[in-house]
């Protein structure tokens, strides 16, 4: 079976969010879709070890941003590569608050959903939950990013939780030829330079310099 297959299915690039008891919590996500226009219904899946699902599954509330292609690879990082059960991923963001008082981001962002839990599927590793859309509304006109123009154009990574995530064979490693660039293996980011700093981070995901593959030439 050739797993490459999956890579020619259209997918977006979304963040969603949810609110418990003033704690705001959120992460990136690929798949998302309307199921239904009446009564309006989106299905989302997201991982059950992502720390925003088990909060889903309590507070039964989301609200689902769909990303633009002017989306920072920073911002990417922070929703898509660290946990909120860790950080708070909306400080110092330009938020605002839906009917179901969830945030939502008002820049790189064309459209926002907020749906209230109908049903969750368990698919093994991740939950499938649907919503039935309470509000909606247009935040922009910038192109919606796809996944492929995540992949080909900001040379993003597919997070290990992510649903289209494919582990590379060892037929796709490069042999060792001359060091060019460092690459982290979590988001992707390229640090340009021969050597890599023993003490340097990510600044996308905030991972150590063990995190970091050689890029050869």
């Amino acid at each position: 079976m050739d797993s490459k297959a999956f890579f020619r299915l259209s997918c977006g690039l979304y963040i969603i969010s949810t609110s418990d008891d003033g704690r705001d919590v959120g992460c990136i996500i690929n798949t998302t879709t309307q199921v239904t226009s009446s009564p309006s219904q989106l299905m989302v899946a997201v991982n059950k070890e992502n720390y925003t699902s088990k909060v889903i599954l309590k507070t039964k509330k989301f609200d689902v941003m769909s990303l633009t292609e002017d989306v920072p690879m920073e911002l990417i990082g922070v929703f898509g590569f660290q946990s909120s059960e860790t950080i708070n991923k909306f400080e110092n963001l330009e938020v605002e608050r839906d009917c179901l008082d969830i945030p939502y981001l008002k820049q790189h962002c064309n459209a926002h959903f907020a749906c209230q839990v109908q049903e969750i599927i368990d698919v093994g590793t991740h939950y499938l939950f649907i919503g039935l859309v309470k509000d909606c509304a247009v935040l922009g006109d910038a192109p919606s990013i796809t996944y492929d123009y995540y992949h080909k154009v900001k040379k993003g990574l597919t997070p290990p939780k992510a649903s289209s995530y494919i582990a590379p064979s060892s037929s796709e490693k490069k042999e060792e030829q001359t060091v060019t660039a460092w690459r982290c293996r979590i988001c992707g980011y390229i640090y340009e330079g021969e050597t890599l700093p023993d003490d340097f981070t990510c600044p996308i995901c905030k991972k150590s310099a063990d995190y970091f593959d050689p890029v050869y030439q």
